[in-house]
């Protein structure tokens, strides 16, 4: 038994280590769909962290019904958030969303409609879209009281996304964990920022 665990006792803790870890500290997930375009597209593979703290422009996998979705906090518990055409307010202070950039400018030049070839109903919402972002309605103009103990989730891709805007807001315990790196497809293999 001594020659066993000095020989395979490194190795067993390892494999222990990255076990415990793999359940309680991060886990692989999958990217279903086109909601948060183009910062993760369709079937990336990426890897959450469950243990960090949560923040605004953080991107997370939550827990909606029977399935997990990938989509960014846009607002904290009790924040209250505005949308003015494609301006996002939080608190009364006017927020940049750099990662919106080469959508928003895409959807400003012929809404989407190049960007959506691969999707007919895609093409058809944003051609009947008043802004980028807009609200279940289809308001370019609203306004969202967070709920204390709750998070306020919007895709990326903001036209095709199904996020808070039709779902209501997420509890913390819905939120499984925060995106933090993406390895696959190799060729675009990097950490994610909330940037």
């Amino acid at each position: 038994m001594k020659n066993f665990l000095k020989e395979w006792g490194i190795f067993i803790l390892f494999i222990a280590a990255l076990i415990l870890s793999r359940i309680f500290v991060w886990a692989p997930v999958r990217v279903e769909g086109h909601s948060m375009d183009p910062t993760l597209a369709d079937k990336e593979q990426i890897i959450i962290v469950k243990t960090t703290s949560i923040k605004n422009f953080d991107i997370v996998v939550a827990k909606e019904g029977k399935k997990n979705i990938v989509k960014r906090v846009v607002g904290m518990p009790g924040d209250t958030i505005s949308f003015n055409n494609d301006t996002l307010s939080i608190n009364g202070k006017k927020v940049d969303e750099t990662y919106l950039k080469s959508f928003k400018k895409k959807f400003a030049k012929d809404k989407l409609q190049k960007t959506y070839s691969y999707n007919n109903y895609f093409q058809q919402l944003a051609a009947s879209s008043a802004a980028f972002t807009t609200d279940s309605q289809g308001k370019a103009n609203f306004t969202v009281t967070v709920p204390k103990g709750q998070y306020f989730l919007l895709g990326d891709d903001r036209i095709v996304s199904k996020d808070s805007r039709q779902v209501g807001t997420f509890s913390r315990n819905k939120i499984i964990g925060e995106v933090k790196f993406r390895f696959w497809p190799l060729k675009a293999i990097k950490f994610i920022s909330n940037k």
